[in-house]
């Protein structure tokens, strides 16, 4: 099966037609493509290095539709303990079940509306729940002195705190 890319105002998504793999057992589509910066430069407060690489398969297993996929990314951030402008590689796997629809809100599953996977908008979404919510440069950064400013990662204060 090939995918189907839609265009829309915004920029280019990657949109998965999933009609076929709901309708036959034992079906799947691989997945290896990277979500270029156009859509990733709509991300505020993240600075992407490289496109965010994206494989994986999205299968029917008697019936139920599975998306399994990894990323892997490096972003520019600035440590939020000593300030420092730092680069990191980031490598996530993301697993949910794809449904038609849903009768009640459930956050275990994707709904896709039309049969349609805008791969691009789940996969940012699941890039930004997973980074971590304070960036490090180092697990161990010892940060800034609160009185003197002095980087105690390179230094050693010697206002004492005073």
């Amino acid at each position: 099966m090939r995918y189907n890319i839609v265009c829309d105002v915004l920029g280019c998504s990657m949109v998965i037609n999933l009609k076929q793999l709901y309708d036959v057992a034992g079906s799947s589509i691989n997945i290896d493509y990277a979500i270029d910066f156009d859509k990733l430069s709509e991300v505020k407060g993240y600075t992407f290095i490289n496109p965010v690489s994206v494989k994986g398969k999205i299968v029917n297993r008697a019936g139920v539709v599975t998306l399994n996929c990894s990323v892997c990314f490096t972003l520019k951030a600035v440590c939020d303990r000593c300030l420092c402008e730092f680069e990191r590689q980031y490598n996530y796997d993301f697993e949910h079940i794809l449904v038609r629809s849903l009768n009640a809100d459930n956050d275990e599953y994707v709904v896709t509306e039309s049969d349609c996977l805008d791969l691009d908008d789940l996969t940012v979404m699941d890039i930004l729940l997973q980074l971590p919510t304070k960036m490090l440069c180092r697990e161990d950064c010892k940060g800034l002195c609160p009185i003197c400013g002095i980087d105690l990662n390179y230094n050693e204060c010697t206002c004492n705190g005073q």
